[in-house]
């Protein structure tokens, strides 16, 4: 009986939305999509937002992420994303982070050995220990980073990684949770 008042209640919504103009779609949409990823990220808080990144806050919970907007950050402005996120973490109280790269369609080694072997450093001694990356869908890109990672543990062999727990992830709701 549930299920048949959803399944009706799903038609008559999608009914309503036929009917509006394309506009009110997307925008009722996005309100779903919102309140959805809201109730995933349990009440994270929008850090800032600019051309390349989205950054998102859970004091209580320790959790950082980083959402990447568009296919390529060059290095100055990566870098500068990344100083900011140090800000934050120095002002707050946090333990995890959570990097989404499936926006990147380019791979920068530069930008990655800066960010593994200097950033990552830094905020440790900030408390940040554990890091759960979400990649892009492509295998190509998977690959170099695996293949970048390991050169960079070979070429630095006094790196932090054996101290630092780190897993990719599917999605931000995995990465929140693991």
């Amino acid at each position: 009986m549930l299920k048949r008042r959803k399944t009706k209640e799903k038609a008559l919504f999608i009914n309503q939305l036929l009917k509006l103009p394309i506009e009110q779609v997307l925008d009722k949409k996005k309100m779903i999509m919102t309140d959805t990823l809201n109730k995933a990220f349990n009440k994270f808080e929008i850090a800032f937002e600019e051309e390349y990144a989205r950054v998102e806050t859970n004091n209580s919970k320790g959790i950082i992420i980083c959402t990447l907007l568009v296919d390529y950050v060059p290095i100055t402005d990566f870098k500068a994303i990344f100083y900011k996120i140090t800000q934050i973490v120095k002002e707050g109280n946090y333990n995890k982070f959570i990097f989404d790269k499936r926006a990147l369609r380019a791979f920068h080694q530069p930008s990655m050995e800066w960010y593994f072997l200097d950033w990552k450093k830094e905020v440790f001694s900030y408390g940040i220990k554990t890091h759960r990356k979400i990649l892009p869908n492509e295998a190509w890109f998977v690959k170099l980073v695996m293949i970048a990672k390991k050169q960079i543990i070979l070429d630095n062999p006094g790196n932090i990684i054996q101290e630092l727990d780190i897993k990719y992830c599917d999605s931000i709701e995995e990465a929140i949770a693991e």
